[in-house]
């Protein structure tokens, strides 16, 4: 078995210049599709579960203890951390005692003293057991789980004053959304990005590991140099969801689902996920994470 914190394979990501992907999972053949990528492409990976999530699949241990047990069973051996995504206060707490090895709570939704305040505590309880922390200032665009984000820019002292709770990585918004990109989105800040990366390096005295949420329809090439900027943890959901679809309903629009048996799930499901398999080998080639294992 081969879990770990989110640190361990984060921190190594910001100091070799590429940048892990955090794929969110829906259920168990989502689950094993991202680990059987991992372990084909040799990618150290994150299992990201967001609250909605982690209730649909049944609970926080139930989402804990299927990717420990697909992890055995798969018999991988590249570093796979368990993530909680957009938690909540409530949320980041029960994730670390279902034995998450990694928990982001956003708190941007609260105003900053209690943002950080609530962070803090999340810190001690987390890093109690070895267990990472990612954190936001300034809201990502669009909607998850419930709390809502205007696309805010994330001031640049924020972002310092949350380092400084000692968390492990930042998510901070600089113009990314949540799901589907519209037509009139103006692209990446990356001046800003670079803004808060010099900033929270200087403030921590080493290389503070930044957070890319929203990275489904980012451009590749704004990608690629927000990783050179210091984004070691990219965010992935609706385009594996998109890829998931598209197949799904091609097979059925088809009529390949009456054929033969393939009114079983098991056979229903497959040619789906085979694009969330193909689309996540596709991400790991932007982001650099091949053969880091």
């Amino acid at each position: 078995m081969t879990i770990v914190s989110g640190k361990d394979v984060v921190s190594k990501a910001r100091l070799s210049g590429y940048a892990v992907g955090a794929f969110n999972t829906n259920n168990l053949e989502w689950t094993e599709a991202i680990l059987r990528v991992a372990q084909a492409q040799q990618a150290p990976t994150i299992v990201a579960a967001s609250m909605g999530a982690i209730k649909y699949m049944g609970g926080f241990k139930t989402v804990a203890d299927l990717i420990r047990n697909l992890d055995h069973e798969l018999n991988i051996t590249v570093p796979i951390a368990i993530h909680l995504d957009h938690g909540d206060y409530e949320a980041a707490k029960s994730a670390i005692a279902a034995g998450f090895t990694s928990v982001m709570f956003d708190g941007s939704h609260l105003p900053l003293e209690e943002n950080l305040a609530k962070t803090r505590e999340i810190v001690a309880l987390a890093h109690a057991k070895g267990i990472s922390v990612e954190a936001e200032v300034g809201t990502i665009g669009g909607e998850e789980d419930g709390i809502i984000g205007d696309g805010e820019i994330a001031p640049v002292e924020e972002t310092i004053a949350m380092v400084e709770t000692g968390i492990d990585f930042l998510a901070a918004g600089i113009g990314n959304i949540h799901g589907p990109y519209p037509d009139n989105w103006q692209g990446l800040h990356l001046d800003h990005l670079q803004k808060i990366t010099t900033a929270i390096d200087e403030a921590a005295g080493y290389k503070v590991p930044v957070v890319l949420h929203g990275g489904s329809g980012v451009p590749d090439d704004q990608i690629r140099t927000a990783i050179s900027m210091g984004v070691s943890k990219v965010n992935v959901n609706t385009e594996a969801q998109l890829a998931f679809h598209q197949a799904l309903r091609d097979f059925i629009l088809a009529d390949h689902d009456l054929e033969g048996k393939n009114y079983d799930p098991r056979k229903l499901l497959a040619p789906g996920v085979k694009a969330i398999e193909n689309a996540l080998v596709d991400r790991i080639a932007v982001f650099g994470s091949a053969n880091h294992a």
